[in-house]
């Protein structure tokens, strides 16, 4: 099972973000930044498993996926599989799709402080958008 730690953060709201990705797999740990333009700070969230996902299809594929996120809102969309916020949806389309390649894919939300590492990542990413 690979265990994946994503975080969201933006500089304003909207302002320029982030995305930090902490992976733990098979005895390893992998760090990802991704800078991601100008977004709010929840679309940021999206964008951070959206990345992680394409990361782990590449570096991972058929694994079982356990995915952590400080945020309530990614969770409980891709958890219920709704949003009523229509910018949302298309990025939890984009998460069902690529999440439906692997055998098992679930996501579980931590508090923040569980979470450092991404959350470190996500605001280094930002700076990586300058």
């Amino acid at each position: 099972m690979i265990e994946v730690y994503t975080d969201g953060a933006s500089k304003g709201n909207p302002g320029l973000s982030g995305a930090g990705i902490y992976i733990k797999a098979h005895g390893q740990v992998y760090e990802h930044q991704s800078p991601l333009g100008i977004l709010s700070n929840h679309e940021a969230e999206f964008y951070a498993v959206i990345k992680a996902l394409e990361i782990c299809q590449s570096s991972y594929p058929g694994e079982i996926l356990s995915f952590r996120s400080d945020s309530q809102v990614v969770v409980d969309a891709i958890d219920k599989n709704h949003t009523k916020n229509h910018n949302f949806l298309p990025l939890l389309n984009k998460i069902n799709e690529l999440g439906s390649t692997f055998p098992y894919f679930f996501i579980k939300w931590i508090p923040s402080k569980e979470n450092k590492q991404a959350d470190i990542l996500a605001k280094q990413a930002i700076n990586l958008n300058e």
